[in-house]
This record gives structure tokens, C-alpha cells and sequence, in this order.
């Protein structure tokens, strides 16, 4: 069996908006000034302690730890009241991979377990994965522990790291698998291709069909 792992956010969700209001929530609560959503973006896919630290290395700890709670509350708040929704075509795609006899798909997501437990079961999307790893109990992408754990609980020995970020393709290098790029995310195509994706899809259509060329 070959294993088609996936990141969530700017993956298969689009949680841009709520991201952005997050840290901005994070920020004030903290009495900091907003950040630019470039900045923000450029850390999405790090695990958010990591990602607050990187976004702020000159704040002390207790600055940082007030970011990432106000980031917490404002983030959950907004998820009880709307989820985060499927990209067009991100369900179609899943369901055919799935259909297939030789495939299983897994998580691997900077998410807390909270929110990917969260969101799985609002799009009812668990039945779709083998396994799911995130930020709680490994540490942060591009560290590829999260993609070895996906491999290890499925026993599969080929695998490719779908994501829209740089770190999603570097922790595939790291695991030593495969890495596909999406363009509708968080980091341009050029950052992906630098951090080492295969190739980088346009829309879910064209992804289906690299991810079939590539488990043929």
C-alpha cells in the first residue's frame, strides 16, 4: 500500500480568514500592534508556540505565552460558531483516492488535536484517513516525525506529503519521501519548489491526476 499524506490548513481547508483574526486577537490581547498578514502567513503550518516565537523573537516568554492563548480562545470561538471550509474540489478528490484499492491517506497538520478532531468531524471527513498526527506529541514541522508516525501506524513504505507550505515540503525531505505543492495556500509556488515539492498544482483536479501519476 502507498500512503497519501495531507496537510489541513491551506491544504484541503481554507482557514486563511480565521488564521488572520487569530493572531490579530493574539496580538491585542498581548498589547501588540498587528502583524501583516505576509508575516502571519509566512509561519502557518509551524506548530504555534513555534510560530508565535518566530514571529516575535524579541518578545520575552510571558509576552509570547499571552499571544498564543489569545490566538487559542479567539481561534475556537470562531471555529464553535463556523468551521473552516473545504476548498472546491477537495472532497471530490479525497472520495476517488479513496475509491482506489492500493491508497491511504493520513494527516499530518500543525493543528492541536482539538481543532483536527474538530474540523474532521464537521466536514465528516474521518472515515477518509488510515492515520492522523499533529502538533500535540511531536515536534513542529519541518521536524519529520509526524510523517514517520503517519508510516509506522499504516505500515505503508511509499509516501507523498501533500501541502501548501515550505515546511510541509521540507518535513517530507526530512522523512524522505516525496513532496506535492498546492498554489492555493499560504506560500507562493516558488517557495515550495526552493523547499524541495515535485511539482506544485494549480487546482484539486490537476493535484488528482500528479497524485495518480505518481502512485502508478
Amino acid at each position: 500500500m502507498k500512503l497519501v499524506i495531507w496537510d489541513i490548513d491551506g491544504t484541503l481547508v481554507d482557514s486563511h480568514a480565521q488564521i488572520m483574526a487569530a493572531m490579530q486577537a493574539g496580538t491585542t490581547r498581548a498589547g501588540l500592534p498587528p502583524l501583516p498578514a505576509a508575516q502571519v502567513s509566512s509561519i502557518v503550518g509551524l506548530s504555534l508556540p513555534v510560530a508565535v516565537a518566530t514571529l516575535l523573537p524579541d518578545a520575552d516568554p510571558a509576552t509570547r505565552a499571552e499571544v498564543v492563548e489569545g490566538y487559542r480562545s479567539h481561534y475556537f470561538a470562531a471555529r464553535s460558531a463556523a468551521e473552516s471550509p473545504l476548498f472546491p474540489g477537495a472532497l471530490d478528490c479525497l472520495a476517488r483516492l479513496a475509491g482506489r484499492g492500493d491508497l491511504l491517506m493520513a494527516v499530518a497538520t500543525g493543528k492541536s488535536r482539538r481543532g483536527l478532531d474538530g474540523l474532521l468531524a464537521a466536514h465528516g471527513l474521518g472515515g477518509y484517513f488510515a492515520a492522523t498526527h499533529c502538533a500535540d506529541g511531536h515536534p513542529s514541522k519541518p521536524a519529520p516525525g509526524m510523517i514517520l508516525s503517519c508510516l509506522s501506524d499504516t505500515g505503508a513504505r511509499d509516501a507523498v506529503m501533500i501541502g501548501d507550505t515550505s515546511f510541509d515540503m521540507l518535513m517530507a525531505r526530512n522523512a524522505g519521501i516525496a513532496g506535492l505543492g498546492v498554489g492555493w495556500g499560504h506560500h507562493p509556488a516558488a517557495e515550495l519548489f526552493a523547499a524541495g515539492a515535485r511539482s506544485v498544482a494549480t487546482d484539486f483536479p490537476q493535484l488528482h491526476a500528479l497524485i495518480e501519476e505518481w502512485a502508478a
